[in-house]
This record gives structure tokens, sequence and C-alpha cells, in this order.
């Protein structure tokens, strides 16, 4: 890679106020970076929960890396890169992810089936999730309970448990995808410290996924 790389800085499925958000890394010249084993040391090194690469800005085409693992697919990077690129789809190893955008609102529409491993665990009250202390390293939980359920309004965290300095996810669209799938109706999840996840279910099984996207910075990786 070289120095001039430049390296966008979003925050997805942020709050009301444009506070919040989970951090998101894009690499627009993904092409920059060769090789999976460099783009997981650029995506280590920056410590996003997620870093996108951009392999075709026209296509549409990404390729998504936690600081540990590449990933087939994953929510928040979806919704923030299409919105960055102003794209009606992306293409990602999973497959096609159809993207628009309503008003304040960026959305995609993805398969549960995409989605990685996610242990979903249902506590019996929104404090309960909101005093639930960092577990030790092991399976990746996403906690939640009802806070409105005839609203459709949830209270989530996210505790990927991989040990690799990430104890907690500020905002998780793939999980809040599997919920959705889970419980089969639109969602408004209040997740981490401050964010919004909107979803809904489609006949298809698909499932449509939206939030706020702010650019933070851009600056050189």
């Amino acid at each position: 890679m070289t120095s001039a790389t430049e390296l966008d800085v979003l925050r997805v499925f942020c709050g009301p106020d444009g506070r919040y958000g989970n951090a998101l890394g894009v690499v627009r010249d993904g092409t920059a970076v060769v090789g999976e084993v460099a783009r997981q040391t650029l995506a280590r090194r920056l410590g996003y929960s997620e870093t996108v690469f951009v392999d075709d800005d026209e296509r549409g085409a990404v390729d998504i890396y936690t600081p540990t693992t590449r990933l087939p697919f994953a929510g928040h990077p979806c919704v923030g890169t299409a919105w960055l690129l102003d794209l009606p789809e992306l293409r990602v190893p999973a497959g096609v992810v159809e993207a628009r955008q309503d008003g304040e609102f960026s959305w995609i529409t993805a398969r549960p089936e995409w989605a990685p491993g996610r242990t979903l665990r249902q506590y019996a009250s929104a404090l309960d999730v909101d005093t639930l202390v960092v577990p030790p390293p092991g399976e990746w939980i996403y906690a939640w309970a009802w806070q409105e359920e005839a609203a459709g309004r949830i209270r989530a965290r996210a505790f990927p448990g991989r040990g690799d300095g990430i104890d907690e996810d500020e905002a998780t669209g793939a999980a809040a995808l599997l919920l959705t799938r889970e419980l089969g109706r639109a969602l408004n999840i209040s997740q981490g410290a401050g964010s919004q996840i909107l979803t809904a279910p489609n006949p298809d099984g698909s499932v449509e996924i939206g939030g706020r996207v702010v650019l933070e910075s851009t600056t050189v990786a």
C-alpha cells in the first residue's frame, strides 16, 4: 500500500442527534492493498470492528475484514459503504446486497443466512441489558430485551468475544438481521451507548436494515 491511500472513517447507525454509531474504515482504492494478508494486517492496525476495501467502485465490489478475520458479509460495513459510494447495490462474497437511500436513512437488503453465527440472548428488561458486564472471550453474544414490545422497540448490546480488543460493538447490522428473522417483525433497536438500527423483514425471507451514516474524517491509512 502506498502512503497516498485514503481512508474514509464513517459512523454507521448513528442516533437521531447524529452521535454514536459504529466506526467503519473504508479504503476506497482497495487495489492499493493487495492480498488477504496485507488487508488483514491493515484492518488489525486500524482496529475498527470492520474495515472495507473497495475493489470496484462502479460495480460495488467490496471486501470486509475485522481485526482478525475476513467476512463474507457484514451489516454496518454494507450500510456505510453503500451510502458513501451512493450505489444501488454492493457485491460481497456472500452475494449481491441491494441498497437505497430514504431521507436520512441508508438501507440495505440482505439474507439472514449470510450473517456469521451469533448467540441471541434475551433478557427480562432493558435495565438487565444496560447493567451487563463484558463477558470473557468466547461466543459472540447479542444481548437484547424488549423496551416496548407492541412498538417493536428493543434494547441491545453486542459482545463479539473475539479477544481482539473490541469488547463491545456499538452497532451491529448482522445481529439485528438475525434477530429480525427470529422475531419475524420490524424492529427499532437501540444499541450500545446511543445507536439506532431499523429493520424490516421481506416476504422472500430477506431483511432490510437501515440507519443514519456520518462521514467522520478522510485521512491517510
